[in-house]
């Protein structure tokens, strides 16, 4: 990458910055979760986000296109599968709230507790960067999903979190950084194109069997990203 470490160092920390702004919202979503536990309890047939949390969708300079709780159930209590999802229509503009199917009997089924965005913060008590992925029961675009574990009094209550598109996440980025630096790739655990400013490396693909990257890459703080230069895309692939 032309401009050598000062310049990777640069747009590892408008990635860490972008991050940030994220999860900002998704700590917004986490503490209206909390109060509303705390003042009412958490019990079956009763939303716990309060009305008013979706305007954070309408703030200035959001990137997130939805946001929410995410319930982890608990079928002793007769709570079940519930998300309490916000989303902006892409045509609209108007809000809505999400209605995934959530029927354990119906083939179109959705068992969010097996994915990763609500695995990893349940297992492990911190925040994840997931992504990118379709977001086939949503709007249909690449996103990225950024959640934090909510816990309270009772346990584990489920995770906030927040839904970015790629596309979104990537203009902002370029936005930031102001003069476009030389190309590269932000890879996840997968080495899975998270961004990429190559274009022989596709959002969402894998990189090829045999890929060599000419070094190991700057790590992202506050998610399981590294970014690194391209220098010469001709000579990745042996």
């Amino acid at each position: 990458m032309t401009g050598g470490a000062d310049e990777l160092a640069g747009v590892a920390a408008a990635v860490s910055g972008l991050v940030e702004q994220v999860f900002v919202t998704v700590a917004g979503v986490r503490g209206a979760v909390l109060r509303s536990v705390e003042r009412d309890g958490f019990r079956a047939g009763r939303w716990v986000l309060p009305d008013g949390v979706q305007e954070l969708l309408r703030e200035p300079g959001q990137l997130a296109v939805g946001l929410g709780l995410v319930v982890a159930p608990r079928p002793e209590q007769g709570l079940r599968q519930r998300l309490e999802w916000w989303q902006v229509d892409p045509g609209n503009g108007e809000l809505h709230t999400l209605e995934p199917d959530l029927r354990p009997t119906s083939l179109g089924y959705y068992d969010y507790t097996t994915t990763e965005w609500f695995d990893v913060p349940r297992r492990t008590g911190r925040r994840h960067a997931f992504g990118p992925h379709v977001d086939v029961h949503g709007t249909g675009r690449y996103v990225l999903t950024f959640t934090e574990p909510v816990a309270a009094g009772s346990g584990f209550v489920g995770v906030a979190g927040a839904d970015v598109p790629v596309r979104r996440f990537e203009t902002h980025l370029l936005r930031a950084l102001g003069a476009l630096p030389g190309p590269f790739l932000l890879l996840n655990e997968e080495d899975r194109v998270v961004l990429s400013t190559a274009p022989r490396f596709l959002v969402g693909s894998l990189l090829p069997p045999g890929t060599r990257l000419p070094e190991a890459g700057t790590g992202i703080p506050g998610a399981p990203w590294r970014l690194v230069p391209v220098r010469d895309e001709h000579r990745l692939v042996g």
